[in-house]
């Protein structure tokens, strides 16, 4: 099969099985580096011994991360289950350590002075309803006007990450921003769009992120799901029930969803060092 009919039919394979579009990208990523592996070591048969010198050489020479490698192992495995509909003796399985980090969070007043850094309305209703109701970029982009109830003050979110719908909280303060930045940018499909309509660019997003944490001079390693994290953990600053912030993020685990206990300040300064307990 030639490389451009096996692409083709991998991309449709992935199209009928209902994948989402970030997905089916980044599949199609991993499948396009083993074709280029296969091409450039000149291997025309492909036997479990290959395939453990590829994703050896992947992460030993390239030094992919924990993710990057999960997603190459998917890539390669949907190529010979779901496309070639081969058995090949070798286990995708693989079990690899997950490294532990915990997320980088803005303060309270670190998102307070961003928010405020912006002039255009627009920009601002972004990156305002991205923190309200902790929100990831494609989410934001796939809004549509008709996804903000403000009956029941609820947004939602429609085929979010494992293709979930689900709601989140819509702030009284977020909604006057959206009817002000409606009333002024009249958009007529989704909430936020180009110039030209459609989608608002993803990259935009995160040029404008760039921008405007310089302008506050937050040096940390801020991006746009930044302020995502930053939600779910002065939710649990202010008490809210773990469970609860799950349901508003969309996690699959609780223990997802737990990683903001690390990060949570409530939770710091309710332990306190046994040094109180002596008389120094």
């Amino acid at each position: 099969m030639k490389k451009s009919e096996l692409i083709s039919k991998y991309e449709h394979q992935l199209t009928l099985k209902n994948y989402s579009e970030n997905t089916l990208k980044a599949y199609l990523n991993g499948l396009n580096i083993f074709l280029q592996y296969l091409s450039l070591n000149q291997i025309p048969e492909v036997s479990s011994k290959e395939l453990d010198l590829f994703f050896h050489h992947c992460k030993k020479e390239l030094g992919y991360s924990y993710s990057m490698m999960k997603q190459l192992l998917a890539s390669v495995k949907f190529l010979y289950e779901e496309v070639l509909n081969e058995s090949i003796d070798f286990d995708f399985n693989i079990k690899m350590k997950k490294p532990s980090r915990i997320p980088v969070v803005l303060s309270v007043q670190e998102v307070e002075r961003f928010l405020n850094s912006f002039t255009n309305i627009k920009h601002k209703a972004i990156f305002t309803m991205i923190y309200s109701a902790g929100l990831r970029i494609g989410e934001l982009l796939n809004l549509k006007i008709r996804d903000i109830d403000s009956d029941r003050m609820q947004i939602r979110i429609h085929q979010g990450k494992g293709q979930k719908d689900r709601y989140s909280i819509l702030s009284e303060k977020v909604l006057t921003l959206l009817r002000d930045y409606v009333k002024e940018y009249q958009p007529k499909e989704y909430l936020f769009e180009g110039q030209g309509g459609g989608k608002y660019s993803s990259s935009s997003i995160q040029a404008l992120m760039r921008k405007h944490k310089k302008l506050c001079k937050i040096n940390k390693k801020a991006t746009p799901h930044t302020l995502r994290h930053s939600f779910a953990t002065h939710l649990l600053d202010n008490g809210t029930d773990t469970r609860f912030i799950q349901e508003l993020l969309g996690h699959k685990h609780i223990s997802t969803t737990q990683i903001y206990t690390h990060v949570s300040s409530r939770t710091l300064k309710e332990v306190k060092s046994p040094v109180e307990n002596l008389n120094l």
